[in-house]
């Protein structure tokens, strides 16, 4: 198996969609340098980041995004990891509105292409795909260090990557934490949504199950807040190896990872579910996470693009729950649920 990295230059306002649409077909990793997302984090008064005199300007207007898709002997992988998770009822395909299959590369382009092409009858795409190239393991995760930097992503807890230090005062604990082939670096607006909604509602006796962990970055933010009976599953085995060296970097081999879904959760009932995936993994699922909860349980979800919130919001309502709080931030969603 080896990595292919596309490259995408768009808009700020296309962004977004653009991402949405990557991680619908099957991409195994994105990330975004965005200027004005940079310059936002920069200006914040409780950034740890700096620039020197003109960094942002020499990043101009452009949004880029490169994705990594995973190329096998018979093709590049698109769809969702297994054909197990197709919804029965035509929500869609779990982290995919296609099915599961391995076409050519240059098939797969045309395809990237052709849903640019869609996204571009409503937002500006700006240039879109600019090329592709062959990538190995340690070139992947050595792109995302040139603007990965330690950053504060709740009241605390502060993200930062293995080679960077960080001096916190002793009530803010360190989540180390290095880009690679799993989503889940903080940086998006929907993890950090999860993580200061953890920081302010998680107890320390809560019983977690965070479904979808990708890195693990959210067992481990829920570990670093005090919490010790967590456990981190996720559909895809690349995910489950990523965030078990990550709990081990952070000294919290008591966070149970291993792979999975929903109805594989090892424990009865939870005090907290977080899943923090997309809108149509949260429509498919959430007629069945009332079962896994606890009767003062809560279920917060995020991940979810704005123009799905009906969608969601109707979905979560019929599993029977009580939409406690309501949270975006830019384009996003996040939700906390009640029985």
């Amino acid at each position: 198996m080896q990595w292919v990295e596309i490259t995408i230059v768009t808009t700020e306002d296309a962004s977004d969609a653009i991402c949405e649409m990557l991680a619908q077909i099957g991409a195994d990793g994105i990330a975004v340098c965005d200027p004005y997302e940079i310059k936002r984090i920069i200006d914040d008064p409780d950034s740890l980041s700096y620039a020197d005199d003109g960094y942002i300007d020499s990043l101009g207007t452009d949004v880029t995004i490169n994705a990594y898709f995973a190329e096998f002997d018979d093709g590049i992988r698109l769809g969702a990891k297994s054909e197990e998770y197709v919804n029965p009822e035509g929500v869609g395909k779990i982290y995919s509105n296609i099915g599961t299959k391995t076409v050519p590369v240059d098939d797969a382009m045309n395809l990237i292409k052709e849903r640019l092409e869609d996204i571009g009858q409503f937002l500006d795409t700006g240039r879109g795909l600019t090329g592709w190239k062959y990538v190995k393991d340690e070139d992947w995760a050595n792109n995302w260090k040139a603007d990965y930097k330690a950053f504060r992503i709740s009241d605390r807890i502060v993200i930062c990557p293995s080679w960077e230090e960080v001096e916190v005062d002793d009530k803010t604990s360190v989540v180390y934490l290095d880009p690679g082939s799993a989503f889940g670096t903080g940086t998006h607006e929907t993890t950090s949504m999860c993580a200061e909604l953890l920081d302010k509602e998680l107890k320390p006796d809560h019983k977690l199950l965070d479904l979808g962990t990708g890195s693990g970055i959210l067992a481990i933010i829920a570990a670093k807040l005090g919490c010790r009976n967590i456990e981190a599953i996720d559909i895809d085995r690349l995910a489950v190896d990523v965030a078990r060296d990550n709990c081990e970097k952070n000294d919290c081999t008591f966070i149970e990872c291993y792979q999975g879904e929903l109805k594989d959760a090892r424990s009865g009932k939870y005090d907290v579910i977080v899943a923090n995936i997309i809108a149509d993994v949260i429509c498919a699922i959430a007629s069945d996470v009332p079962a896994r909860l606890k009767d003062d349980g809560f279920f917060l979800c995020s991940g979810i693009i704005n123009t799905k919130a009906d969608r969601v919001e109707k979905a979560l309502m019929d599993a029977g729950f009580k939409i406690c709080g309501t949270y975006s931030r830019n384009d996003w969603m996040a939700y906390i649920c009640r029985k």
